[in-house]
């Protein structure tokens, strides 16, 4: 279509400044999001700069999400792509208002609908492709197999909220707050104490069979704990604490109440949010969120105004 091509390889920079940081959070027993990671340092960052060396004035993805020039405060915003199921700025949190001001996102005023529709009219050969998920440089592997490559395996017990062992774990690093699958637990039934405790909570469905979850990683005693019932105290937390803060307009917002998830494809949940001056802060929600990961990122929305985030350290008990 008359459009010059150049092919770059970004091998290096996203093996040191992504690949790595992946491996040394889950070696720490945190839960990382590489995506976020590499949007920031090698799409919007090596990509980026290479794009205005050879004198481009913008860069443009396909990113679901917007940015708008807002002239009452001179900066520009990162908004929520208008495809409400495909919204892709929590991915996008950790742009800055340099990266912003050079970004167009074409496909953010669209539905993928209306996407597909365009590419099909036009002739595109993926026009029906089947959308892509997980992590890409995993593929099709199962997760468990290709971090084995990496990481070490240290079995250590799976107990329950009592103290009981009801199993063995491969290595804390294998597993994350809230997994269901792949516990080698789940024909396992709660009897005497941890069921009656479970009962007397009135748990949603609670019973013998309920199915078991991922409450908490004791790294200390590299012991793996887990609740039985989705709903189960230990898996709701009112409060999280967040580091590593990046904010979109370059200073953090005030505080004051927002909206925010701590996990993609989550509905937006209010919050309050306060300031530390260490630079990290903390969410303090309405209502109780499932499973806070550390090592997954709390991102912060002013209605469809991203306002940035930070990596989760922890639920706030």
């Amino acid at each position: 279509i008359g459009i010059e091509i150049e092919h770059v390889n970004f091998a290096a920079e996203y093996k040191d400044r992504v690949f790595a940081e992946f491996l040394r959070e889950y070696q720490a027993g945190r839960t990382p999001n590489p995506d976020i990671l590499c949007n920031a340092e090698i799409k919007f960052k090596a990509f980026l700069d290479h794009a205005m060396r050879l004198g481009a004035e913008r860069i443009a993805t396909g990113h679901y999400a917007r940015v708008r020039h807002n002239p009452a405060t001179g900066r520009h915003e990162l908004l929520k792509g208008l495809d409400p199921s495909k919204d892709q700025s929590y991915f996008l949190h950790r742009l800055n208002q340099a990266q912003l001001s050079k970004t167009l996102f074409p496909v953010g005023e669209l539905h993928k609908t209306e996407v597909r529709r365009i590419a099909a009219e036009i002739g595109l050969p993926n026009a029906k492709k089947k959308d892509s998920t997980g992590i890409c440089f995993i593929g099709e592997r199962p997760f468990r197999d290709f971090l084995n490559r990496y990481i070490s395996q240290e079995p250590g017990p799976i107990k329950d909220e009592h103290g009981h062992t009801i199993g063995q774990h491969v290595g804390l690093s294998f597993y994350t707050l809230g997994q269901r699958q792949g516990l080698g637990i789940g024909g396992l039934k709660a009897k005497g104490a941890a069921l009656k405790a479970i009962q007397a909570q009135g748990l949603r469905g609670a019973g013998e069979h309920e199915p078991w979850f991922v409450a908490r990683k004791d790294l200390e005693h590299n012991t793996l704990c887990v609740v039985q019932g989705h709903d189960h105290p230990w898996l709701l937390s009112d409060a999280l604490q967040a580091g590593d803060a990046s904010w979109c307009a370059g200073e953090p917002p005030a505080p004051g109440a927002y909206a925010a998830k701590t996990r993609y494809r989550q509905v937006d949940a209010p919050c309050r949010l306060d300031l530390d001056p260490s630079g990290a802060f903390s969410l303090q929600f309405d209502q109780p969120q499932w499973a806070v990961t550390p090592g997954q990122s709390a991102v912060l929305y002013d209605g469809e105004v991203c306002l940035g985030g930070g990596v989760i350290g922890g639920p706030a008990r």
